[in-house]
């Protein structure tokens, strides 16, 4: 479990393909010397497995299907990437429920300044529509943001100069895929409501 709020901003060193998958490497200067082989950690917001560590490296491994549903594909020597580990026992919850699971990539419209902030616009597929609402949650890259609208294809939300700043969302453009992951809140009230709902 994660909470959305980004700890640090990694750098990929390789993004190594196989028939089973790949093996991503990245460093992490400042989260590196604090994390284990077999924790946790959001990478772009998708739950990884640190498999080997090498201060300050760390190895994992990803499957096809990670591969597929996810930006990590993406990955160029250099990439910034948005680092956070899974939450501890009594730590402050100061974002949302973020399971580290994406349900999609998704293409960024727009990201403009407004004012002193910033509006990030990308897709919204139509199969997961229903986990949106206006001031709802959303995690995109791995960072805990609230909804500010809803478009009939598209959802915009605010990002504010410190996110901007200490996150990756610094360097996107329009054309460019961000990993989704949608309110786990709203899929188990989807769940609950479909399994009562009246049948025949």
């Amino acid at each position: 479990m994660f909470t959305g709020l980004i700890e640090e901003v990694g750098r990929v060193v390789s993004l190594t393909m196989s028939d089973r998958g790949a093996q991503l490497q990245l460093t992490a200067s400042r989260l590196a010397p604090e994390i284990s082989i077999g924790d946790s950690v959001a990478v772009n917001g998708c739950c990884l497995t640190v498999s080997a560590k090498a201060n300050p490296q760390l190895t994992f491994d990803l499957l096809n299907e990670t591969l597929e549903r996810t930006n990590l594909k993406k990955l160029r020597r250099e990439s910034p990437v948005n680092l956070e580990r899974a939450l501890a026992a009594g730590a402050p919850m100061g974002g949302h429920f973020v399971q580290g699971h994406i349900d999609c990539s998704a293409k960024v419209i727009s990201f403009e300044p407004s004012g002193e902030d910033y509006r990030l616009e990308i897709d919204l597929p139509a199969q997961f529509a229903q986990y949106t609402t206006e001031k709802g949650s959303i995690a995109i890259n791995g960072i805990s943001l609230t909804i500010a609208k809803l478009l009939p294809k598209s959802v915009a939300v605010w990002i504010i100069p410190h996110t901007k700043g200490h996150t990756n969302i610094d360097s996107v453009v329009p054309g460019e895929l961000v990993n989704v992951e949608f309110d786990i809140l709203a899929k188990y009230v989807e769940r609950m409501l479909a399994r009562s709902a009246p049948r025949g």
